[in-house]
């Protein structure tokens, strides 16, 4: 099985059980062994799949303002979950290939893989979720036309990204691509980089 293929797999499972649970406040139930790298992409899928429906309440034009204020605290939580967990993956794929010599020309890529593995969680939420909107009952004809010429897009998407993501493992594998992880250094959750912040002190 490809590694695109099995994230792909567990971002399902993940993504299967928020669904089951529907809440932003359920409990994770990680089946997998903690610190495996399963265990890393489980999680990842369901910090995504909560931050998604956040971002849907979020935007409820009949929202309590204290409410929304809270939410977004909630969302730039989440965003730096992710981040950190994101490095944490690259930093199982340092380690997995940390004895690989590149190659004199080898090339350094535009992303890391965990972030390619980022953006096919993603991508699996949004294959999930116009699935549903094609399955809606209540909507038009023209409605679910829109909504499968979408999903078609998407299941295209996803092909392309877990080929360029197994091709990319395959040439650091092989030396001919080299990984190169920058911290994200978010300045503004930072209480000393922020001047909102630390002008308040």
């Amino acid at each position: 099985m490809n590694f695109s293929e099995k994230c792909f797999r567990i971002f399902e499972q993940a993504t299967e059980a928020y669904h089951a649970a529907d809440s932003v406040d359920a409990t994770v139930h990680n089946p997998y062994a903690v610190k495996s790298i399963e265990f890393y992409l489980y999680l990842k899928n369901w910090i995504d799949a909560v931050q998604w429906h956040l971002e849907d309440i979020i935007r409820d034009p009949e929202i309590d303002p204290v409410e929304a204020l809270a939410i977004k605290r909630r969302i730039d939580k989440s965003n730096q979950d992710r981040t950190d967990l994101v490095e944490l993956i690259d930093s199982f794929f340092l380690d997995k290939y940390k004895q690989v010599q590149a190659l004199p020309d080898a090339t350094i890529n535009t992303e890391s893989p965990a972030w390619a593995v980022d953006r096919l969680s993603i991508l699996t939420l949004k294959i999930y979720h116009m699935r549903e909107e094609v399955n809606r009952p209540d909507v038009t004809p023209e409605h679910k036309n829109r909504c499968e010429s979408k999903l078609a897009v998407l299941l295209e998407q996803k092909k392309d990204l877990s080929l360029a993501l197994d091709q990319l493992l395959s040439d650091i594998h092989a030396g001919k691509k080299y990984m190169k992880v920058y911290k994200q250094m978010k300045m503004y959750n930072d209480p000393s980089l922020n001047p909102v912040l630390y002008g308040k002190k």
